[in-house]
């Protein structure tokens, strides 16, 4: 480092913005992977909002009523890395310089949970912006609830940097569409207008008039013709914060690796590092020296840091008015302190139904509504809703308001037919802290949200996925909306745990083990076909456990039947037949391979007996992963290609899934043992 401005360089704006362009640029090289030219055309953008609006703390990046950004097109990480180690989060310079490395701080693309000062994980384009949505959703939502005349203890922004990718997906048009039409004013898109993407221009693929698109959703909007024109761009951010009934939109036209002699304005800059002869050339051309990398003018670094100081002002002055919110409102305050510490209230689940054998069948969707609005009484962070399914989903909560422009108190979220938005705005509602949001749609279209549930789940993330229509039994829609494959594809997500419950009462457990878990997603797979209540559904202390048994054979089995679902029914009644014929079973219940395989094995061992080597699975969906618990000498009952329209109890039986099939396919493996 060294004192005073560059030779050359004219102020100290221009000092700031290139050190964050050639921090990013000496990263990537270094690394000799990266993507340079977004950084280097942003700079400027970022560093008028870093320095002269963002409200946030860089010594507690944990601060509840921070300003939030979320770098969308997380492919420029090296920009955001920059400015969290500029303005004094703890993120070093040596970090820096392990840019993409084993072990760094700063891996290649931002991790939430991983780097200081991170607030979601991105890199697939467009989930960021609907990530933001979603904590827009819950500022909104939480400053209704909270805030009380005199006492506003919510109150921040939610800014997000995107780029011309972020603007071609499909999940950044649905979450933008919601945003307009939900009014989210306190939100704020800054968008990286390049003209570049991999190929080459955009316009080989992306022609369209993005400004009046989001005119058309809703947004407020404005364009920046330069870059780097730092007063332009403030004035711009200015607007927007000024607007209060929509969500703003500025276009930043950039280029793309500005100051590189060679390569500014080129594809060759966006996703490979500059090289070290460009290196040099660009630092010349920006008046830096040449030869010194990871170079940080003292004067440039004294304007970044005086965001702690400014941050730590920031806070006191919040706590100092929310210790006065205490006084006023000691009951909102206690509130506050649940809904903000990750715990469940007292009393969460004391109004849960108590389901039992001899009740009405009831479809495991139905029981889940039920489940739903008795825990949603007494748990208030509980909000959610449906991609434009809730009546089916059983998803909805009564006698509460819905969310929705003028009433942000309410917990009903209309998401309309965006599964892929809604998978990323439950993400970005739990990110922002204070509420545990919950999804539903059909199991079907879980492939429309699996890219938001993989993030989720490499995130940690403890959100709730209600999936229904679980199988070929939804019938007549035919094979386009009956899942075959998708419960096997859900299971090969790591760190998802899916659950297909039996019965009401495996339903309802299913929900506590939902809300009980901290550590990452749940997916809930539920029936559309009324199911029996089951004598000896052992939910409460076997669900926990992913696998109990549920019905047993006196003495050692002649077989296991271990199924999950509609399917578990069937089985007992193949058992029946099987001890008509002298063979005896015993029934499985499976709803959730990822609880069981958590178990210790004594356990395992007693519920699948390793002694009993005939073993039959049955589950409505492909055979994929099944043999993991059948053996080399089990057999499975699935499904090998579609489904068919027809009533689904038809269905079911012309594919197989039938007691009479399964004890047949079961006696004829028991006869070829003996």
């Amino acid at each position: 480092m060294s004192e005073g401005l560059p030779k050359g360089m004219a102020d100290i704006d221009t000092l700031c913005i290139n050190t964050i362009r050639t921090l990013s640029m000496d990263a990537v090289e270094k690394a000799n992977s990266g993507h340079p030219g977004a950084p280097m055309g942003l700079a400027p953008a970022a560093y008028v909002l870093w320095t002269k609006f963002l409200n946030h703390n860089p010594k507690n990046p944990a601060w509840l009523d921070r300003d939030r950004f979320i770098l969308s097109c997380g492919h420029a990480s090296a920009l955001l890395y920059s400015l969290l180690h500029l303005t004094g989060y703890a993120v070093s310079l040596e970090d820096l310089k392990n840019f993409r490395q084993w072990g760094s701080n700063t891996p290649g693309h931002p991790e939430f949970g991983h780097t200081p000062g991170v607030e979601t994980t991105t890199g697939p384009l467009g989930q960021g912006m609907a990530n933001a949505v979603g904590m827009a959703m819950a500022e909104r939502h939480l400053a209704a609830c909270f805030n009380w005349p005199g006492h506003d203890i919510v109150d921040h922004y939610t800014y997000v940097m995107c780029g011309d990718g972020d603007m071609m997906e499909g999940v950044a048009s649905e979450a933008a569409s919601m945003a307009g039409h939900l009014g989210l004013s306190k939100l704020i898109c800054l968008y990286d207008d390049n003209d570049i993407s991999i190929e080459g221009s955009t316009d080989i693929a992306f022609t369209e008039d993005v400004g009046r698109r989001f005119e058309a959703y809703g947004w407020h909007v404005q364009e920046v013709g330069d870059g780097n024109d730092v007063s332009a761009i403030a004035k711009a951010v200015e607007s927007a914060r000024a607007e209060t009934k929509k969500p703003s939109l500025i276009k930043i036209k950039t280029q793309i690796a500005f100051g590189s002699p060679n390569k500014q304005g080129t594809a060759d800059a966006h996703g490979s590092p500059l090289g070290e002869e460009e290196v040099r050339l660009t630092k010349k051309n920006l008046g830096w020296p040449e030869k010194m990398a990871f170079y940080i003018p003292e004067d440039a670094l004294a304007v970044f840091r005086k965001a702690i100081d400014k941050g730590a002002a920031a806070e006191n002055n919040w706590q100092t008015k929310f210790s006065a919110y205490t006084k006023a409102q000691p009951d909102l305050a206690g509130k506050w302190a649940d809904a903000f510490s990750g715990y469940l209230s007292d009393g969460w689940d004391a109004e849960i139904p108590r389901f039992k054998a001899g009740d009405p069948p009831m479809a495991t969707r139905a029981a889940s509504g039920k489940v739903l609005n008795a825990i949603a009484k007494n748990l208030p962070t509980l909000m959610g809703g449906s991609s434009d399914l809730a009546p089916s989903n059983k998803t909805y909560l009564d006698g509460t308001a819905e969310f929705q422009k003028g009433c942000y108190e309410g917990r009903n979220i209309r998401f309309g037919v965006r599964e892929h938005a809604m998978g990323a705005v439950m993400s970005g509602m739990f990110l922002h802290n204070g509420i545990r949001p919950y999804g539903g749609t059909f199991l079907v279209f879980s492939d429309y949200m699996r890219p938001a549930i993989r993030v989720a789940a490499i995130m940690n993330l403890p959100v709730i996925y209600v999936f229904t229509h679980d199988s070929i039994a939804v019938g007549e829609d035919g094979p386009t909306h009956q899942p075959v494959e998708h419960t096997a594809a859900l299971r090969a997500i790591p760190n998802l745990t899916v659950i297909r419950p039996a019965d009401a009462i495996e339903t309802a457990q299913a929900w506590r083990q939902a809300l009980k878990t901290n550590n990452g997603p749940v997916a809930l797979l539920l029936s559309r076909q009324k199911l029996p209540i089951l004598e000896n559904s052992n939910g409460e202390n076997g669900l926990s456990k992913g696998a109990y048994v549920l019905s047993d054979a006196p003495g050692k089995p002649d077989i296991i039947l271990i199924a999950t679902g509609s399917e578990v029914h069937v089985c007992l009644g193949a058992k029946d037949i099987l001890a008509e014929k002298g063979v005896s079973a015993r029934v499985v219940s499976m709803p959730s391979w990822e609880l069981f395989d958590k178990t210790p094995q004594p356990y395992r061992d007693r519920v699948l007996l390793p002694e009993v080597k005939t073993r039959l699975a049955v589950e409505a969906g492909i055979p994929m992963g099944w043999e993991k618990y059948v053996g080399s000498e089990g057999a499975i009952i699935g499904i090998e290609g579609y489904g068919a329209s027809a009533p689904g109890k038809t269905v079911l039986e012309k594919f197989g899934f039938t007691a009479a099939n399964i004890a047949e396919k079961a006696l004829a493996m028991v006869n070829k043992r003996a």
